[in-house]
C-alpha cells in the first residue's frame, strides 16, 4: 500500500478514537466535531483537489463531437455553412436605441476622504462570517446598534453556509432596519469616490487571492467596507473584517479584485436621502442602465484582457445579460468563460465562483439547458467536503423537476432547507413538490 494510504487510514482511525472518547462530554464533543470536519476537508482537498473539477457545458461537448465527426467523414464537395453566432464587443441585450443625455460637468472631488463612525467587526471565531461582519459595519455608520451576530442570526442561520449573497444583505437592511440600500453593477472608482466624498460608506465584494482554512492560496470572494480614499497614495481605506480596521487597498489591486464581481457595490442610507444618493450615482441610478454599462465594460475587457482577467470579463458579460433578460446570450458568454477556466493553470482557477454568483444557473435554466444546470451544480457541490451551498441544490432541484426526477428534486430541496432554514426559493420548491418546509 502506498505511504499516503497508510497515512489516511491512520488519520481516520485516530479520528474515530477521538469521536468515541468524547461522545459523552459536550464541550469535547463539539471540539472533536470541529477537528473531524477540518480533517475531512483536508483529506478531500488532498485526494480530490477542488481546482481540478472543471465544468464543461454541453454546447462545448457537442461542438467537439461535431468537429470530430466532420474530420472522420470527408465531404465530396464543400457546402456553405452559416457561421456560428458570436458575441461582438459592445453588443448588449437592449434592442432600443440609446437616448442621448447631456453629460453633467463633474464636481471636483477632494484628494482624500476618511469617514468616521463605522464600528469595526472582524469575522474571526465564526464560520464564514464575512457577510454578517461587513453588513454590521455598514449599518453601524448610521447609528444601528446591533452586531455581527444580530445580522448573522437572520442572513446566516446555518453557520457553515458558504456565502451570503449581496441581495440577501440588502433585503436585511430594508426588512430589519429603518434604512434602505441600493445595489448596483458596473461601478467604477469615480463612483465610489463620489459616494465616499459625500458621506456614504460603500460595501463591495471582491475576489482576492487568499490563504484558505486548509492553507491553500486561491481565489475567494470577500466583502469589505470602504470608508475613504487617498489619491496621493493611490489607495482606498477599507474596514476589512479579515485583516484589520483602516486597511489600505491600492486602486489597481482593488479594481482587479473587484472585477471578479462585475464591479458590484451596495450603499446603505436613510430613506429621506434617497434622491441625493440617486443623484450621486448618476447614470447608475437606473438599474437597467447599470447592467448595460456593466455589459459594455465586460465587452471591452474581453478584447483587452487575457487569462484570468478575460475569464471574469466573459463571466461578467453573462451576468449582465442575465440581468437584462437575454438568457441565450448570457449562456453563450458563460460557455466562453468556462472554456477559458478549463485552460487556466489549476492554481488560478476560481473554482468557488458558484458559491457567490448564480448567473450561469439562470442562463442555462431559462435557455432550456437543464442538463447543464445539473452538471454545473454537480461540479460545484462535489468539489468540496462540506457542500453548504443552498443555491446550487435549489437550481439542481428545479432542473430535475423539468426532467421528471421528482425524487432527486425533493432530496435537493431538503438539503437546501437544511443548509439554509427558511430559504424562500427552497420553501417554494418544497410546496411545489408537496414535501413541506
Amino acid at each position: 500500500m502506498p505511504r499516503k494510504g497508510y497515512f489516511i487510514i491512520g488519520t481516520l482511525g485516530i479520528l474515530l478514537l477521538m469521536a468515541a472518547a468524547t461522545l459523552g462530554i459536550p464541550d469535547l464533543r463539539e471540539r472533536a466535531a470541529w477537528h473531524l470536519s477540518d480533517w475531512r476537508g483536508r483529506i478531500q482537498y488532498a485526494l480530490f483537489p477542488p481546482e481540478e473539477a472543471v465544468f464543461v457545458p454541453q454546447a462545448q461537448v457537442d461542438a467537439i463531437v461535431h468537429a470530430t465527426l466532420q474530420a472522420m467523414t470527408p465531404s465530396p464537395s464543400p457546402t456553405p455553412t452559416e457561421p456560428a453566432p458570436t458575441i461582438e464587443p459592445g453588443e448588449t441585450a437592449s434592442t432600443s436605441e440609446p437616448t442621448a443625455t447631456p453629460t453633467p460637468t463633474p464636481t471636483p472631488l477632494p484628494s482624500s476622504v476618511s469617514l468616521e463612525g463605522v464600528v469595526y467587526h472582524d469575522q474571526h471565531g465564526m464560520w464564514n462570517y464575512c457577510a454578517p461582519a461587513n453588513l454590521a459595519m455598514g449599518l453601524s455608520y448610521w447609528g444601528w446598534q446591533g452586531d455581527r451576530v444580530t445580522v448573522g442570526e437572520v442572513i446566516k442561520p446555518f453557520e457553515k453556509d458558504k456565502n451570503v449573497m449581496l441581495y440577501e444583505m440588502a433585503d436585511y437592511v430594508t426588512r430589519y432596519t429603518n434604512l434602505t440600500a441600493a445595489v448596483r453593477h458596473g461601478g467604477d472608482l469615480q463612483t465610489l469616490k463620489t459616494l465616499l466624498a459625500n458621506g456614504y460608506p460603500v460595501l463591495v465584494e471582491t475576489g482576492p487571492m487568499m490563504k484558505d482554512v486548509y492553507g491553500k492560496i486561491s481565489w475567494i470572494g470577500h466583502y469589505t467596507v470602504l470608508t475613504g480614499y487617498d489619491d496621493a497614495k493611490g489607495q482606498f481605506i477599507s474596514q476589512d473584517s479579515f485583516y484589520q480596521p483602516d486597511y489600505p487597498i491600492p486602486y489597481e489591486q482593488f479594481e482587479q479584485e473587484w472585477r471578479s464581481f462585475n464591479y458590484q457595490f451596495m450603499v446603505i442610507f436613510p430613506y429621506p436621502q434617497e434622491s441625493e444618493v440617486m443623484a450621486l450615482l448618476g447614470p447608475l441610478a437606473d438599474p437597467i442602465a447599470a447592467f448595460e454599462t456593466a455589459a459594455e465594460r465586460a465587452s471591452r475587457e474581453i478584447a483587452e484582457l487575457e487569462g484570468l482577467g478575460q475569464f471574469f470579463a466573459w463571466f461578467n458579460r453573462g451576468t449582465s445579460l442575465v440581468n437584462l433578460g437575454d438568457f441565450t446570450g448570457a449562456a453563450a458568454a458563460y460557455d466562453q468563460a468556462f472554456l477559458l477556466m478549463a485552460e487556466l493553470p489549476s492554481s488560478q482557477r476560481p473554482w468557488r465562483i458558484l458559491w457567490y454568483q448564480t448567473g450561469p444557473y439562470f442562463a442555462y435554466y431559462f435557455s432550456g439547458r437543464y442538463q447543464d444546470v445539473i452538471d454545473l451544480a454537480d461540479t460545484t457541490i462535489s468539489a468540496v467536503a462540506e457542500p453548504y451551498i443552498e443555491e446550487s441544490f435549489v437550481w439542481r432541484a428545479r432542473a430535475k423537476i423539468v426532467l421528471g426526477d421528482y425524487t432527486g428534486a425533493a432530496e435537493d430541496t431538503r438539503k437546501a432547507l437544511e443548509y439554509h432554514p427558511g430559504f424562500d426559493p427552497a420553501l417554494e420548491l418544497a410546496t411545489q413538490l408537496g414535501i413541506g418546509g
